[in-house]
């Protein structure tokens, strides 16, 4: 048994995605299966979780066709969590081109620092557009960055218990091309995959 109203709470997403987004904001049928997942996620509803085959010591890889919604939904739902659970989104581009900037340190401001510095909790950080990056260029050398990030991040998710999540609208098989087969391997550890239907509605029109 659940100690929530799920019925209740999806009516809430419908609420905050209109006030955040457009006023006819609405769930559709085919997405509800992953909006109930995303709840039982971050609500930490360990009984509906473990219904869905959702490991709460996971983080989530949210995937889906363009324009399905992926990174509203998780706007959205994220407010629905603790603080300490509470994601930071950040596009995968953007910390691209902070490190065009900013060099090495950014990898540090992604993984070894990414912690509450007054009580040394990780901070959860969740990567948009996985995969859409360009690669840069460090010493002459072009490199894959995100790929060193969720790589460090794997690590202290295994000795800090640090959550990552990402969004992306590639399959497992583009993101292996991308990030090589050692990187996917150990997103099987990090993620559960959450996935939005094929025939999602575009809600860009």
């Amino acid at each position: 048994m659940t100690h929530f109203d799920y019925h209740y709470l999806l009516q809430q997403v419908q609420e905050k995605g209109s006030d955040l987004y457009r006023r006819d904001f609405v769930i559709d049928d085919i997405d509800r299966p992953v909006v109930m997942k995303l709840l039982a996620y971050f609500l930490r509803d360990g009984e509906v979780a473990a219904k869905e085959n959702v490991d709460l010591h996971k983080g989530l890889l949210l995937t889906g066709p363009v324009g399905c919604g992926k990174t509203s939904i998780m706007r959205i739902l994220s407010n629905f969590s603790l603080p300490d659970h509470r994601p930071m989104l950040k596009s995968s581009v953007e910390i691209s081109l902070e490190f065009t900037d900013m060099g090495n340190d950014v990898i540090m401001r992604y993984s070894r620092k990414a912690f509450n510095p007054y009580r040394r909790m990780p901070y959860v950080h969740c990567f948009d557009d996985l995969g859409l990056e360009p690669l840069v260029n460090y010493w002459g050398n072009k490199i894959n960055l995100m790929s060193q990030i969720l790589f460090t991040r794997y690590n202290l998710m295994h000795s800090h218990g640090m959550i990552t999540h990402v969004i992306t609208r590639l399959n497992a098989a583009e993101l292996e091309t991308i990030y090589g087969d050692h990187v996917r391997s150990r997103m099987r550890e990090m993620f559960n995959l959450i996935a939005f239907q094929p025939d999602s509605r575009d809600k860009r029109k």
